[in-house]
């Protein structure tokens, strides 16, 4: 019997699928932690997929 896989999803180009990161700002808090903020990827909005476009036949008509 044939195995069918679904279609691995397509990363996102503009980040390769590291969708987040941590970004340190420099120096320490009062506790003696880094200070980080976390950056997203505009392209794929922190999910590291890109969306996939679906052309309709005719759709430009």
């Amino acid at each position: 019997m044939a195995h069918h896989s679904s279609p691995s999803p397509r990363i996102c180009p503009a980040c390769d699928g590291f969708a987040s990161v941590a970004v340190t700002l420099g120096g320490r808090d009062h506790q003696g932690h880094r200070r980080t903020i976390t950056a997203h990827c505009p392209t794929c909005q922190g999910t590291g997929i890109a969306r996939t476009r679906r052309n309709r036949e005719g759709a430009r008509a």
